[in-house]
């Protein structure tokens, strides 16, 4: 591993032991063992310039500048068993994809404080970078849970950082899956850019995330969407991320920039159909990064999300984006640390991965060369430029 050029190397890597013990269940796919082998992982690299810092202490008036009250007094309740039938039906609580565990508000206020943690560090100026890769809950909403997800960790800090005087937020999310809590939340703000990039709405949940999602009043073009057809690969996945992030913060020039990197894009993640290798998710990272050196003043905070491949693909997609985050260019080629391999083999009885990527290259062809009439990729990059460039001032057709 060599250091990249003129990027800070350091990150603060948000972490405690109880973050895991925010857990469905077994059976459930959204298995906490992730975060525990993804922290060793990146501890077998040694990778330099990662700063472990502990989750903040979140209250209540911290969860009310995004959730309504009613619904922290219905997880509360939740915890001690008491949720009502109604309750649970109104609040998302108690379904298949959010079941109800004695520790459910502890555990998810813990993500939260994590991600806080991370945003406080870089926006205080501790360290340039920050990751929580517990983080990154970005279903849920105001007033009830969603898809795994029971509060916004993300929403939290993006409104810490606002109350802080950060002027403009970007949010980018590289997730499978929309990020409609996210964009539900800053639906009406024009301080808030919330870019997602996932699998088309007509295939998977949530069933949201067309073009045509673009913000409220006063606050067009400030919701983006691009919505991908089902088996789209890396490259043009990639081409996706290229031809709408760049373009989006170089005109928004944010005060800071807040991404999740949920690797359920991954070919062998069994909840999604894109077909996105490690070698192309942390290109996007990278790219993340460097747009935040060029246009947040280098702030970036970085934060988890899906992915239910959790031995194979999870720690290997975010150790590498802490390295990318410290500044470490990861070399995707190494083979994995012999004494991590072993550790997972001997805890889960499951072969562990062999080598830090899936040996795919990454071959980027920029929007900027070219638009393509017949690709449904390139149709559906026409279909967010048009909906919301023309908003900042951009040209959708460059």
């Amino acid at each position: 591993m060599h250091h990249g050029v003129d990027i800070p190397a350091r990150t603060a890597f948000a972490w405690a032991e109880d973050l895991p013990r925010y857990d469905f269940g077994p059976g459930h796919p959204m298995a906490p063992i992730r975060l525990s082998l993804t922290r060793d992982l990146v501890k077998a690299l040694a990778v330099p310039g990662i700063v472990e810092v502990d989750p903040v202490p979140v209250d209540g008036e911290l969860l009310a500048t995004v959730h309504d009250p009613a619904f922290v007094a219905a997880v509360q309740d939740a915890a001690r068993g008491d949720l009502t039938p109604d309750q649970a039906a109104a609040f998302g609580l108690g379904s298949q994809d959010n079941p109800v565990f004695p520790e459910i508000h502890e555990a998810a206020c813990r993500i939260v404080g994590s991600t806080l943690a991370a945003a406080q560090a870089v926006w205080r100026g501790d360290l340039p970078h920050g990751l929580s890769i517990a983080g990154g809950m970005h279903h849920a909403m105001p007033g009830r849970a969603s898809g795994f997800c029971v509060y916004n960790d993300v929403a939290v800090a993006i409104r810490w950082l606002q109350r802080q005087g950060a002027r403009r937020v970007a949010y980018v999310d590289l997730d499978a899956h929309h990020g409609d809590g996210v964009q539900a939340v800053f639906w009406d703000d024009p301080d808030v850019l919330t870019i997602s990039v996932h699998e088309s709405p007509l295939t998977l949940f949530p069933g949201t995330g067309y073009a045509s999602e673009t913000g409220g009043p006063g606050a067009e073009g400030c919701a983006v969407n691009v919505a991908l057809p089902a088996r789209t690969g890396g490259d043009a996945w990639l081409r996706a991320v290229e031809a709408i992030v760049p373009p989006l913060l170089a005109e928004f020039a944010p005060d800071v920039i807040v991404s999740q990197h949920g690797c359920d894009a991954h070919g062998s993640d069994q909840l999604t159909n894109l077909r996105v290798s490690v070698e192309h998710q942390l290109a996007a990272a990278t790219m993340i990064r460097d747009l935040a050196a060029e246009h947040a003043g280098g702030r970036w905070v970085a934060t988890g999300g899906g992915g239910y491949t959790v031995v194979e693909v999870v720690p290997r997609v975010w150790a590498g984006l802490a390295a990318i985050s410290a500044g470490v260019v990861p070399d995707l080629s190494r083979r994995l640390p012999e004494r991590w391999r072993g550790a997972v083999e001997n805890r889960l009885r499951l072969p562990a991965p062999e080598y830090w990527g899936d040996g795919v290259p990454v071959t980027l062809r920029p929007f900027s060369a070219g638009f393509d009439p017949a690709d449904e990729v390139d149709r559906a990059i026409m279909a967010t430029r048009n909906a919301v460039f023309p908003a900042h001032g951009i040209d959708p057709s460059y």
